[in-house]
C-alpha cells in the first residue's frame, strides 16, 4: 500500500503545473527537512517529480534558488502593525523575523552568506527593509539617524545575530577542551559568568532556542537607545 500510494504521489507531482512558487516552496521544504547543504536541483527536481532541465525554465541556477528562498521566507514575517508607536511595529517585526528563522534555522547562514559576498538584496528583502525605514521615519527619525540605526541593528532586523560565544546550557562540550577545574582558574572571570548565566523561560518568542533571551536583551537595549536620540 505504502508503495501505491508513492507512485500516486509522484503522478501527482507530475501532472501539477510546474511553478517558480511551487518549486520554491519544495526547496524550503527539502532545506527544513535535511538542511541547505543537502539540497540540490537534482533532489529537488526528484520531489517534484520532474527532470532536473525543467527547474532551469524557472530558477537559472542554485543562487537564484536560494535568493528566491530567502524571498519566501522574507514573506512569512509579519505585516508592520498598525496605529502603534514605531518602537512597538519594530519590536513586533524584528520579533516575527525572529520566529520565522527559527522555523527555519538553516536561512541566517543563507542570508549572512550572501551578505557577505556582496550580493544584492533580493526584492523580498529590499521590501522588508524599505518598509522598517518607512517605520522609522514616520517615527520621527531624520535621515542620517535611520542610517544609524540601520548599521546598529544590522543582522537583527531579520531575527539573528552573529554572537560571540555560545553560553547556552547544554551544548556539546568542546574536543581536547582542559577539564573544568582547571578552565576556572585559567579563566575566572569566564567560569563565573558561565556559572551564573540563566535564560528567561518566559520570553516573547518562546523558548525555542538557547539565546533568545539574550536577543530581546539586545534588540531592547538597541530600541531605547535609539529612542533617546529623537528630538
Amino acid at each position: 500500500m505504502a508503495e501505491i500510494s508513492r507512485q500516486a504521489d509522484a503522478v501527482h507531482r507530475t501532472r501539477t503545473p510546474l511553478s517558480r512558487q511551487r518549486v520554491l516552496s519544495a526547496a524550503v521544504a527539502l532545506a527544513d527537512e535535511g538542511g541547505v547543504d543537502a539540497l540540490s536541483m537534482r533532489k529537488l527536481a526528484q520531489e517534484l517529480g520532474v527532470v532536473p532541465m525543467a527547474l532551469y525554465k524557472h530558477v537559472a541556477h542554485k543562487n537564484e534558488l536560494l535568493d528566491g528562498m530567502i524571498d519566501v521566507l522574507v514573506g512569512e514575517i509579519d505585516p508592520p502593525v498598525v496605529d502603534t508607536d514605531w518602537k512597538t511595529a519594530v519590536r513586533l517585526r524584528v520579533l516575527s523575523a525572529r520566529r520565522m528563522l527559527l522555523r527555519h534555522p538553516w536561512a541566517s547562514g543563507i542570508i549572512e552568506a550572501r551578505m557577505k559576498a556582496r550580493a544584492a538584496p533580493t526584492p523580498a528583502v529590499l521590501a522588508y527593509l524599505d518598509s522598517m525605514i518607512g517605520i522609522l521615519r514616520a517615527g520621527g527619525f531624520s535621515v542620517g539617524l535611520v542610517h544609524h540605526a540601520m548599521h546598529v541593528m544590522g543582522s537583527r532586523l531579520l531575527g539573528f545575530s552573529q554572537e560571540l560565544f555560545d553560553d547556552a546550557p547544554g551544548r556539546e562540550p568542546v574536543p581536547d577542551a582542559p577539564p573544568p577545574e582547571e578552565m576556572a582558574a585559567r579563566y575566572p572571570h569566564i567560569a563565573e559568568l558561565a556559572s551564573a548565566v540563566a535564560h528567561d523561560a518566559g520570553s516573547v518568542v518562546g523558548s525555542g532556542c538557547d539565546d533568545q533571551y539574550e536577543f530581546e536583551f539586545a534588540l531592547d537595549l538597541t530600541l531605547d537607545g535609539l529612542a533617546r536620540l529623537l528630538p
